[in-house]
């Protein structure tokens, strides 16, 4: 193999750890199952195959043990298996807008307590907040097993049982109802809202995605990339998810800081601006995140007068 220039990721987070190629043998030694999967492309360039949820999983694996402490770290069979670097990237711009009214400071510890709706069976967001900035989280999910496989994850890493409270939200017509109580406060919530409008919907983005990393073109996306009805999809697609997301939102407005979300689509920034607006956010922002030829957007907004924003305590 040819020595290659370490050249870095510059369009990821300027903290974000994985900026640079992985280092593959670094992390062959905290995880040697990861080896196997890992082999040398035309660009003699170490690298796994993408397309592989296994190869996917064992690279996860081996981040989490190497950079973030985690020793244990499994998922169920078609869950979806999240990008490590592009995850955090979002909980890194959290940091910079709370550091925006803390003099600059990112605050830390584990009194910043965080709002996961959608957790999923990785609870990937709050292994990597507690992780890099040691804040505590409330996860949420509708899904009992993905709650489970979450309770299996922070049992086989102990550290986690007092930064971590899994709830399952159980009417599927709501976001925050019965999740944020009268003496709750957030610094922030954090979002990962279903794409997709309808299963066959999910299968031709899937199916897109397969056949552009294997060249090849397949019938069975979501066994390659995992992947739950409320993971995915839900009636009326990201759009409508977000705008009841914000109508809920409304109703806890000195209860959270910032209210976030990420947004796939660009061309549902208009209608997204448009509730917030109506609904009377005082503060609304929008960060562009990329990574490789992914592109998303982190909308966050917040109800708090600009004293109320100067008076809040992290």
């Amino acid at each position: 193999m040819k020595n290659q220039p370490n050249i870095e990721k510059s369009t990821l987070h300027p903290r974000n750890n994985h900026r640079s190629r992985y280092d593959f043998e670094t992390l062959y030694l905290k995880s040697p199952e990861l080896k196997p999967f890992v082999f040398i492309n035309e660009h003699e360039i170490e690298t796994i195959d993408f397309s592989n949820p296994e190869a996917v999983k064992s690279l996860n694996k081996a981040l989490l043990k190497t950079y973030y402490g985690i020793l244990d770290w499994n998922l169920p069979t078609d869950y979806l298996c999240p990008p490590i670097p592009g995850r955090a990237d979002y909980i890194h711009y959290i940091a910079d807008l709370l550091s925006e009214v803390n003099d600059g400071i990112i605050p830390t510890g584990n009194e910043i307590m965080g709002l996961d709706i959608g957790v999923g069976a990785n609870c990937i967001y709050p292994i990597l907040g507690n992780a890099i900035y040691d804040w505590s989280f409330v996860a949420t999910d509708i899904n009992s097993s993905a709650i489970e496989n979450c309770v299996d994850i922070i049992e086989k890493n102990p550290h986690l049982n007092e930064v971590i409270s899994l709830q399952q939200q159980l009417n599927s017509r709501f976001i925050f109802k019965d999740i944020i109580q009268p003496e709750d406060k957030f610094a922030f919530t954090i979002c990962n809202p279903p794409f997709h409008a309808s299963k066959e919907e999910a299968d031709k983005s899937s199916s897109r995605k397969v056949s552009n990393l294997t060249q090849q073109k397949t019938t069975n996306p979501i066994l390659n990339f995992g992947g739950q009805n409320n993971e995915l999809w839900c009636d009326g697609g990201e759009l409508s998810f977000i705008n009841q997301m914000i109508f809920e939102s409304v109703k806890y407005p000195k209860q959270c800081y910032w209210f976030t979300t990420l947004v796939s689509k660009k061309d549902h920034l208009k209608s997204i601006y448009k509730t917030l607006n109506n609904v009377g956010a005082a503060t609304i922002k929008t960060i562009e995140m990329t990574q490789g030829q992914k592109i998303s957007r982190l909308v966050a907004w917040t109800f708090l007068s600009e004293k109320q924003r100067k008076d809040w305590k992290f």
